[in-house]
């Protein structure tokens, strides 16, 4: 039995191994486009989806994925292409609301679920000179959005509501609460 991360994600690793359980990381490689006609909400928990139905798994394993945008004004941002995509995304968030939202998927033997969870932020308005300075750290350049809410864009955001986690790409408590569902035995193998 093996509890498989379906993602490369240094955070979402980190994050996981938050429950002390034994897992090993196996990223997904699939074609993580989505459709502009469909809900962002529904589509990230597509997303999802795929990345853990693309892993082969054994009986006993257990297989979480997960993947993670931010939504500002009914746009999707993903991971920037480019220092300039990055100053852009930040430009849009400044001064705005936006929500994160993560589609998470569990496969187990005792079934799977996939939902998304969804945290609400506030950024407030940010200076030409905060983003480019922000941007030049590089810290944006691997996160939906274009900033990672752990790091540097910790000094952009006043208020929020909803998990924490979720913001950084793993929404830890509705995860715990899904494998303890579907997997109590994997559960049960806490360090």
């Amino acid at each position: 039995m093996q509890l498989i991360l379906a993602s490369a994600s240094p955070r979402r690793k980190e994050l996981l191994s938050l429950f002390g359980i034994p897992f090993v990381v196996r990223a997904a490689d699939i074609d993580e486009t989505m459709d502009p006609q469909i809900a962002p909400f529904d589509e990230v928990a597509r997303v999802s989806r795929c990345k853990a139905l693309a892993l082969p798994r054994q009986p006993g394993d257990v297989v979480v994925a997960a993947d993670t945008i931010v939504v500002c004004q009914g746009k999707v941002l993903g991971k920037p292409h480019s220092p300039h995509q990055a100053v852009e995304m930040l430009k849009l968030l400044s001064g705005r609301d936006h929500q994160v939202m993560t589609g998470c998927t569990v496969i187990a033997d005792g079934g799977s679920e996939t939902f998304t969870e969804v945290t609400d932020l506030h950024f407030r308005a940010l200076t030409d000179e905060e983003i480019e300075a922000y941007v030049a750290t590089g810290e944006p350049m691997d996160k939906a959005g274009a900033y990672g809410i752990q790091g540097g864009a910790a000094l952009f955001c006043p208020r929020m509501e909803g998990d924490y986690y979720n913001v950084m790409g793993l929404p830890v408590c509705r995860l715990g609460q899904t494998l303890r569902r579907l997997a109590p035995e994997v559960m049960e193998a806490k360090l």
